[in-house]
């Protein structure tokens, strides 16, 4: 392999088939589509927010997310029905964390989901009825022996989710790649201005965003892709007018990619709006458990 050769392989990610996105394992087991939609939203939530508490970089949070989608998807891949999302956030979060220079406890990481999972959590929560509840610190209060079970669980899902995925544990996230191609074309200069920054924040925010989309941009695209419809989307935002020729093609970008990239980045916010308001109406929260989704599924079946 020559060293540019060498130099793409690197700053690129292994992508799913379009079998592997229609035919999952979940699918095959009795989870509706749109509910498997549902539970990777509420896992990639839960793994952003058990990141925020665990003070992990971004870039790691990223990363634990894809992990975490790779897991579910494909005929051979892990099904809701038998592995809990919460214990693939989990361990998918621990898994990346482990290598990099902020590796948690088993204890750090099953004391926040313990949190997370609890009625005291936000997550699934109202803002009015949250904030009018006093949170009661029994119901995530984690005992010993409930410790050693979790820890076991964490232990046993982090052995699964690296067969099902053939210990392919690389993820290369664009929010790196995003500012250098931003200071490539010049439009980072030193010092920032206020519009600068205000392109960079929004680029690194619909990047974000992008771990959300039911799409599965992350491991659909590669990370050149996601970065140049970001800057291309939030220099559209911030009116920053850049380079009039087709600055993506420098980046390996085609037109085609881009303009489905700019659709999908900018439909994710509403299609989020619509998700959290359908929980809201059932008045509850998406199953984080394999017995919360087995009550979920005899409701929708009218069986439960």
């Amino acid at each position: 392999m020559t060293p540019e050769a060498h130099e793409l392989y690197s700053l690129s990610n292994p992508l799913v088939t379009p079998e592997q996105l229609t035919t999952t394992s979940s699918q095959l087991d009795g989870v509706p589509a749109d509910l498997e939609q549902s539970l990777r939203f509420a896992g990639a939530q839960l793994t952003q927010a058990a990141g925020i508490l665990l003070q992990l970089p971004q870039e790691i949070i990223a990363q634990a997310i894809v992990i975490l989608y790779r897991f579910y998807v494909g005929a051979e891949g892990g099904s809701f029905k038998i592995n809990a999302v919460k214990d693939v956030s989990a361990a998918s979060l621990y898994l990346v964390a482990k290598p990099s220079f902020h590796p948690q406890t088993t204890r750090s990481i099953l004391n926040v989901y313990a949190y997370l999972s609890s009625p005291a959590s936000v997550l699934g929560t109202s803002p009015d009825r949250f904030q009018s509840c006093q949170p009661d610190p029994e119901s995530y209060y984690l005992s010993e022996s409930a410790y050693l079970e979790s820890r076991s669980t964490l232990l046993q899902t982090e052995t699964i989710i690296l067969r099902a995925i053939a210990f392919t544990t690389q993820v290369i996230t664009p929010h790196h790649l995003a500012l250098t191609y931003l200071q490539t074309l010049a439009v980072l200069p030193s010092p920032p201005t206020s519009k600068s920054k205000s392109l960079a924040k929004r680029t690194l925010a619909h990047l974000n965003t992008a771990l959300l989309s039911p799409q599965l941009l992350y491991l659909t695209h590669q990370p050149a892709g996601l970065a140049v419809a970001a800057i291309y989307l939030a220099a559209r935002e911030v009116g920053f007018k850049l380079s009039r020729e087709e600055w993506w093609e420098v980046f390996d970008v085609e037109r085609e990619e881009l303009g489905f990239l700019v659709v999908a980045l900018s439909s994710i916010e509403g299609w989020v709006r619509e998700e959290r308001g359908k929980w809201e109406v059932r008045g509850g929260r998406c199953p984080l458990t394999v017995p919360e989704l087995e009550v979920e599924l005899r409701r929708s079946d009218g069986t439960g």
